[in-house]
């Protein structure tokens, strides 16, 4: 008999869980937040400190009940929603819902649903944190605050239906502030000539650059013809030819913007089906023999940080199939490219790198496959050597 309940968002998550936990575990689902602000009113008392008021959220009455139910036949009660602002408040909600006791360890995070790492995630729960759970409030509360007083004014000068909240206000002064720039921009009249060539029957091309040994800009049609009548007629000279070798560095793996703007570029996805079809991936798919796996980490981050144990499955991986030149001697680090940058994930990854695209492709539908292959194949370039490209 099951002694211990625990609560995710999905029930394809739930699914999987439940397989790797066994039959001491109950895992149900609470499909997302149970509670938040009202939407018939702004829900935030401005002059309490900013205090919200939360209300069950309709439709979700059901759920709960299922939940409460469940809770009654167990000793213990485990939230294991996403491990981000969101999954925290999540789990902050069901405890105050289920009438919890939020200072005990019923919290349970992973970063990815393998077997091993939900496991061991079950061996170390913690408290709620509070911290990320107010700054989700926080998030929520602005959103709210802004969103009720600009959105009525855009259905007024604009279009009915539309929205307006924290991000959308920003970006659009960040767009006005781009074109201020470019109405204010004066333009510069600049040329340049192109030289083809020939030398030994081999075309090449030469850019002119410099006039007696200072470079010079051309900045009218007068100044391009004094030029030309220079070198009418005139013999050209290859002076030096420099040989040089230049190392191109792999790209870091994928944060949350860096996916959604390769799969936008190679794709054609758009952020929303993006993420959604990451989400897929990340929740679990039925590899048939082996049961259902989560593919990659968890896909909300801004971290290019990756786990010492998959740096070393990935040297292993690249010497095996490419050979040791291939793999560098030190595993590759990618420093944080923003200085905000909360880093509280790894970045997205395979869960295994072994389990390459082609091997699995029968059980994924054609969107998680093109997802997950561009997924994987950026992390093993990333884990790569630098490229030694010969210049002249």
């Amino acid at each position: 008999m099951a002694d211990s309940l625990v609560i995710v968002e999905s029930p394809s998550k739930a699914k999987t869980i439940g397989k790797y936990l066994g039959s001491k575990f109950i895992v149900k689902a609470s499909m997302g937040h149970v509670r938040d602000l009202p939407k018939s009113q702004i829900g935030v008392e401005v002059e309490n400190d900013f205090n919200p008021k939360y209300i069950t959220i309709r439709g979700k009455g059901s759920i709960l009940k299922e939940l409460k139910d469940a809770r009654k036949k167990v000793k213990k009660v485990y939230l294991a929603a996403d491990p981000d602002r969101e999954g925290e408040a999540i789990a902050w909600h069901l405890a105050h819902a289920l009438e919890l006791d939020d200072t005990e360890d019923c919290r349970v995070v992973f970063n990815e649903i393998t077997k091993q790492a939900v496991k061991d995630a079950f061996k170390t729960p913690r408290k709620i944190n509070m911290d990320l759970v107010n700054a989700q409030q926080a998030r929520r509360i602005l959103d709210r605050l802004v969103g009720y007083k600009i959105s009525p004014l855009l259905w007024k000068k604009v279009k009915k239906g539309l929205s307006a909240g924290r991000v959308q206000s920003v970006a659009v002064k960040i767009i006005l502030d781009r074109e201020n720039e470019i109405d204010d921009f004066v333009p510069e009249e600049y040329w340049s000539i192109t030289a083809k060539l020939t030398a030994d029957g081999n075309p090449f091309e030469a850019k002119f650059h410099q006039l007696n040994g200072t470079k010079t800009e051309l900045g009218s049609e007068a100044e391009v013809q004094a030029i030309l009548k220079q070198i009418e007629g005139a013999d050209f000279t290859v002076k030096e030819v420099k040989e040089k070798e230049r190392s191109r560095n792999p790209s870091a793996p994928f944060t949350t913007s860096s996916l959604q703007q390769e799969a936008a570029r190679k794709l054609n996805f758009r952020a929303s089906k993006t993420m959604s079809v990451a989400q897929q991936l990340y929740e679990g798919v039925d590899l048939g023999k082996e049961g259902t796996v989560g593919l990659i980490t968890y896909m909300r981050t801004d971290s290019t940080r990756i786990a010492a144990s998959a740096q070393e499955e990935a040297k292993e991986y690249i010497i095996g199939k490419y050979g040791e030149p291939f793999a560098p001697e030190t595993p590759r680090n990618y420093s944080k490219k923003a200085t905000n940058a909360q880093d509280a994930h790894e970045a997205i990854r395979p869960t295994s790198i072994l389990r390459d695209p082609d091997s699995i492709k029968s059980f994924m539908s054609r969107d998680q496959f093109r997802l997950y292959k561009l997924i994987w194949e950026r992390f093993v370039a990333s884990q790569m050597s630098s490229a030694i490209l010969d210049t002249l």
